[in-house]
C-alpha cells in the first residue's frame, strides 16, 4: 500500500514509516499542508489532527476516497467526532502499538475490497437477472420458511437477490447435495437459501419440513409435485425459454433471443449477432408477434 504519514512529532512518524516498510508498505512524511494537497492520491493517510488545525479537513476531502486513521493525543468532537464525520475512518490515540495502527489499516483494507466486490457482484447480478422475467410478487409480504417451485432456479436465484436486497440481509447460498446442510440449518440463525430440494427422498424431505419450521430460509424447488406445509411461491409459465434447459425449435430458439435481447443491444447488433439481416430480423418480430419495446 502507498501510505502518507502526516505527523508531526518526528519520532513517531519514522518509527511509523520503518515498520509499515518493513511490511511491504511504500510510506512518505509530510508536515506541510502545501506539501500534503499537492500530494498524489494514497491507499490510506494517517493523520495527526493536531497538525493543521482546520485544515485537516481540506486533507480528509482530497484523500476521501482513501482510508484514513486519525492519530490523536486526546478524545474530542474537535479530535474525533467531527472528522469522522468529514469523512475520516477511525482513530488510534497515543501512545499506542504499531502493531494496532498496522491491524487498523488491514482491517479498513480489507473492509475496502470486500465492498468493492460487494459492488462488482450486485452489478453483474442486475445485469444476469435483467431478462429473467418474474410474476407480480410483493416481497414485503414474504413469510418464512418459503418454497419457490420452478423448473429453472435463475427464476428463485432472482427472488432471493431482490429480496436480500429489500431486507437488507445476505443470505448464505447451500445445497441440499452438501451432507452439512442439515446440520448447518439446525444451528444457523442466518438467512439461508437452499438448492437441490427436488433430489431428496422422501424421508429426507420430511426431516427438512421439521428442522426448517420457524427459521429465515427460501428453498428452491424444481418440482412442483412436490407437497409443501409451508409458503410457497410457484412460477408456473416459462416466459424466458432460454433458460430453460429444453432444447428449443429454430424459431424458439430465435422468439427467446429477440425478446430476450432487444432492450440491450441495437437492431443492427442482434441482427449480427443472430447472423441475419436487420430485414430479417423484423421480418421475425412480425411473425412471432413482437412488438419492439422502446
Amino acid at each position: 500500500m502507498k501510505i502518507l504519514i502526516i505527523e508531526n512529532e518526528v519520532y513517531l512518524a519514522q518509527s511509523i514509516a520503518t515498520k509499515l516498510a518493513s511490511l511491504g508498505h511504500d510510506c512518505e512524511i509530510l508536515t506541510n499542508i502545501g506539501d500534503v494537497l499537492k500530494c498524489e492520491n494514497k491507499d490510506a493517510i494517517l493523520l495527526s489532527t493536531g497538525i493543521f488545525g482546520e485544515n485537516i479537513y481540506e486533507v480528509i476531502k482530497k484523500f476521501q476516497n482513501s482510508i484514513i486513521i486519525l492519530l490523536i493525543s486526546y478524545i474530542s468532537n474537535d479530535t474525533v467526532s467531527k472528522p469522522i464525520k468529514a469523512g475520516a475512518n477511525d482513530y488510534i490515540q497515543k501512545p499506542f502499538m504499531v502493531e494496532e495502527l498496522i491491524r487498523k489499516i488491514h482491517h479498513f483494507e480489507e473492509f475496502k475490497n470486500i465492498k468493492k466486490f460487494n459492488e462488482f457482484y450486485v452489478k453483474y447480478l442486475n445485469s444476469k437477472f435483467d431478462n429473467v422475467i418474474l410474476p407480480k410478487i410483493s416481497l414485503k409480504d414474504v413469510k418464512f420458511p418459503l418454497f419457490i417451485n420452478s423448473q429453472d432456479q435463475i427464476y428463485a436465484d432472482k427472488i432471493v437477490f431482490l429480496l436480500s436486497q429489500e431486507l437488507k440481509k445476505p443470505f448464505e447460498f447451500l445445497s441440499f447435495k452438501d451432507k452439512n446442510t442439515k446440520s448447518i440449518i439446525k444451528n444457523s440463525t442466518i438467512p439461508l437459501y437452499i438448492a437441490d430440494f427436488s433430489g431428496l427422498n422422501t424421508a429426507e424431505k420430511d426431516e427438512i419440513f421439521n428442522i426448517i419450521d420457524k427459521k429465515e430460509i427460501i428453498i428452491s424447488n424444481t418440482n412442483a409435485n412436490n407437497k409443501i406445509p409451508f409458503e410457497t411461491i410457484t412460477i408456473e409459465d416459462k416466459p424466458n425459454k432460454i433458460y430453460s434447459g429444453d432444447i428449443l425449435s429454430i424459431d424458439d430458439y430465435y422468439k427467446s433471443i429477440i425478446i430476450s435481447y432487444e432492450k440491450l443491444y441495437s437492431d443492427t447488433e442482434l441482427a449480427l449477432r443472430l447472423g441475419i439481416s436487420r430485414k430479417s430480423l423484423w421480418e421475425k418480430r412480425k411473425k412471432y408477434g413482437i412488438n419492439k419495446t422502446k
